[in-house]
């Protein structure tokens, strides 16, 4: 799912080398900490939160698929 996640943000930033993502892992839940270049986070979040609210959905059914539950912060 980490793949995943790298592979959706580093397409979306022109400074993929800036993208860090760190991951802490529970019993149920994956928790995904997105990092991204200042000046690019909004090509992450866009317009009303819609790439962020794609980017979830995606990892979602990711996670789905393994029984678990997934959050993504995007700081």
């Amino acid at each position: 799912m980490k793949a995943l996640l790298e592979y959706l943000a580093t397409n979306l930033v022109d400074r993929p080398e800036a993208v860090t993502i760190k991951e802490r892992t529970g019993r149920h839940t994956v928790t995904y900490h997105l990092t991204v270049a200042p000046d690019e986070t909004g090509k992450v979040i866009g317009r009303s939160g819609r790439v962020a609210k794609a980017i979830r959905d995606l990892m979602s059914v990711a996670a789905a698929r393994r029984y678990k539950r997934v959050h993504v912060d995007i700081e």
